[in-house]
């Protein structure tokens, strides 16, 4: 498989801009809850810039972390047999036009993938309460780092392109760009901007993003892209 069908770090950063309204519905809520905790007054601000960086860094270095792992196992598999690069791309399209088809609000399949990561959240969740309410940064690291595992489709689609990636390095850094592409979002949730909020609930602007997504789904598929080829 030649190095120009991986993707490309700034692809990973616009897919998780993309899907970004996605990331508000299964994390925002927690984002825009370590604002409301903060008490106002002095230094509000500078608790409030804290609290959210170091929750969505540890949420975006669990991604790495999973990447990682996901890598080392898709790259044992992959050397052992030659069809595992094929299959792992063609997972990766579908999950993406999964992800397209829900953020568009078309057809919301995608929840029965997320279940696949349910037994491990079933397991990690009860430790989100051990650092509740947040206080300080390093409580918010903790919480992010724990709820980058909760199930998510989005994570799993670009989880697919990870392990599509030549070294395990690659790998990780692909879903670094992806949560970086995440961050905007979240931290204007987390600052409570309400542009977000309408954003998110915009037809327009979720069908759009939906078929770019279905159109990254569709590009991924060797199938296709030989065709194209």
């Amino acid at each position: 498989m030649s190095p120009e069908l991986y993707l490309s770090y700034p692809s990973a950063f616009l897919i998780g801009l993309l899907g970004s309204t996605h990331c508000l519905g299964m994390c925002g809520g927690i984002s825009a809850s370590l604002s409301m905790a903060l008490p106002v007054g002095r230094g509000f601000r500078l608790r409030q810039t804290v609290m959210l960086l170091a929750f969505n860094f540890g949420r975006i270095g669990s991604y790495v972390l999973i990447a990682t792992l996901v890598a080392l196992a898709s790259t044992t598999a992959a050397s052992q047999w030659s069809t595992a690069g094929l299959v792992l791309r063609s997972l990766a399209g579908v999950l993406l036009i999964f992800m397209g088809l829900s953020m568009g609000q078309w057809w919301q399949g995608i929840r029965y993938v997320e279940r696949v990561g349910a037994p491990v959240w079933a397991r990690l969740s009860p430790l989100t309460r051990r650092f509740l309410p947040v206080n300080h940064g390093g409580q918010a690291l903790a919480l992010g780092a724990l709820w980058g595992w909760l199930p998510c489709g989005l994570v799993y689609s670009t989880l697919g392109w990870a392990a599509l990636q030549p070294t395990v390095g690659s790998a990780a850094l692909t879903m670094l760009f992806f949560g970086l592409g995440t961050l905007p979002s979240m931290l204007a949730t987390g600052f409570a901007a309400n542009w977000i909020r309408g954003l998110q609930s915009h037809q327009l602007f979720r069908k759009v993003t939906g078929g770019l997504l279905i159109l990254f789904g569709l590009w991924t598929l060797p199938f296709l892209h030989m065709l194209a080829t």
